[in-house]
């Protein structure tokens, strides 16, 4: 059964997508599981870090992105989402990395969003809105060990689609209080969710990102997480500021790494990301 983590924060900017692809890839390249990336977020930024923007733009144009998923809830009459053409494989640009796959997001999901809750019942009144995603995907959830699922900024529908298939959730946070002001909010409305569908969804933990060593501000605001945060727990490990971190998301279209420590970077960079992907995998575990 394929393990599934939802990412979230109420706010953007914060590393979550950085964090969700980097993670994704150690799994995929050091410990040889089978992942899946799911972009529910419509600035597609995962998307774009995996397959480029003119492959999305190739997708999208074909309607081989997940906007045609809820697109085909809206208007059942026409189905046309084609899952296997959807689902891009193989899209590390790492040489190693031959087990990460992508479900694509797209600029459109921001106008299909708001209409999701008028969608026919459906016959037994069986159609819901937050079950599209797994309903969609039911085929080949399975086929992974991973499914990493890129969130938008929101709790609404979109972000429940990626809830109701998820197990666990993370959040990534830079360490101020506009950042982290909505953690308390996440908590209690997945676990109101949570009690609402009867399915267990528990946080895995806070994600520390864009850490810049020294910043008394920081130190603080991570200090306080640590004695006070109940309901998520904080990681050990700690995702600094660093320009080869913001460096290694920019997809160029022929650049291929060799390694994952070439992309990630040779200064601790890949290392870190390494300690959080273990910090996960036991948590999981556990």
């Amino acid at each position: 059964m394929a393990i599934v983590i939802s990412f979230i924060n109420l706010k953007g900017g914060v590393g979550k997508t950085t964090t969700t692809v980097a993670v994704a890839e150690m799994l995929a390249g050091v410990f040889l599981k089978r992942v899946l990336v799911i972009d529910l977020d419509p600035q597609t930024n995962a998307t774009l870090m995996l397959i480029g923007e003119e492959k999305w733009e190739e997708l999208n144009s074909t309607n081989h992105t997940l906007v045609q998923l809820f697109t085909d809830a809206i208007e059942p009459e026409q189905q046309k989402f084609n899952l296997q053409r959807t689902l891009q494989r193989q899209v590390s640009n790492v040489k190693d990395v031959d087990n990460l796959d992508l479900l694509p997001s797209s600029l459109d999901l921001i106008n299909v969003q708001d209409r999701l809750a008028t969608i026919p019942s459906g016959q037994f009144y069986a159609t819901s809105p937050i079950e599209i995603l797994r309903r969609g995907i039911r085929s080949v959830i399975n086929k992974y060990d991973y499914i990493l699922i890129d969130c938008p900024p929101n709790l609404g529908i979109m972000t429940l689609n990626g809830l109701r298939i998820s197990q666990n959730y993370i959040i990534p946070t830079i360490p101020d209080m506009l950042s982290t002001y909505g953690i308390p909010q996440i908590t209690k409305r997945v676990r109101e969710f949570s009690e609402t569908i009867a399915e267990s969804i528990e946080p895995l933990g806070i994600v520390i990102s864009k850490y810049q060593i020294g910043m008394s501000l920081h130190d603080r605001v991570i200090n306080d997480l640590r004695r006070y945060s109940r309901d998520a727990p904080v990681f050990e490990t700690t995702i600094p500021q660093m320009q080869q971190i913001a460096e290694a998301v920019e997809f160029i279209h022929s650049q291929q790494f060799s390694t994952l420590k070439q992309k990630w970077g040779y200064a601790g960079q890949f290392y870190t990301y390494l300690s959080l992907t273990q910090e996960i995998m036991k948590r999981v575990a556990g």
